[in-house]
């Protein structure tokens, strides 16, 4: 069973966490861990008809993100990975410094100390010198920058079909088999 921890920051963009739950809620071989952080939650209201507990009925098992003590934030907790998504710069900047204040950056800093997988899907544009090299240190430590930029050969027609192309990126980095988009296949 792959264990796959969901952070959820305060970006525009939640629907990409939300749809990633929904996925991987129908894979048998994978348990999701979800951390959604207090400013994901104003977020969810904001851009969604979901609430807290409509995500966490989604998770397999759901954080608080003021518990600092919950299993996730340990390295003995047998994680594959975990994915931030969105992540919000406020989030990838204290996940780059090893600001460990929340549990959603806390289980990323022993995501990444374990060299495990972690995947990063930043929400902002445009993108600052700061933002960047925030990016370029976290991928040097061995994380993946996966930023929601949706490709069009596939044909999307409805926002679910853009963010399902990049559902779809992110679980590939897990090796997870999925049919949310038409890979390229040349001419």
């Amino acid at each position: 069973m792959k264990r796959i921890i969901i952070g959820i920051s305060g970006a525009s963009g939640v629907i990409y966490g939300v749809r990633l739950l929904e996925v991987l809620g129908g894979v048998a071989d994978v348990e999701t861990h979800l951390i959604l952080s207090s400013g994901a939650a104003v977020t969810l209201a904001l851009e969604t008809d979901k609430t807290p507990a409509d995500l966490a009925a989604l998770a397999g098992v759901n954080h608080d993100p003021a518990d600092l003590a919950a299993a996730v934030s340990s390295g003995s907790f047998a994680a594959h990975g975990m994915v931030v998504a969105p992540c919000s710069m406020k989030s990838l900047a204290q996940i780059a410094l090893s600001l460990n204040d929340n549990l959603l950056t806390r289980a990323a800093d022993v995501t990444l100390k374990e060299r495990r997988k972690l995947v990063i899907v930043p929400r902002e544009t445009p993108l600052h010198l700061g933002h960047l090299r925030h990016m370029v240190a976290l991928a040097e430590m061995g994380a993946v920058i996966l930023p929601p930029m949706p490709s069009f050969y596939h044909g999307p027609r409805t926002i679910l079909d853009v963010v399902d192309q990049t559902v779809g990126k992110i679980l590939d980095q897990f090796a997870v088999p999925h049919e949310l988009f038409r890979r390229w296949g040349g001419r």
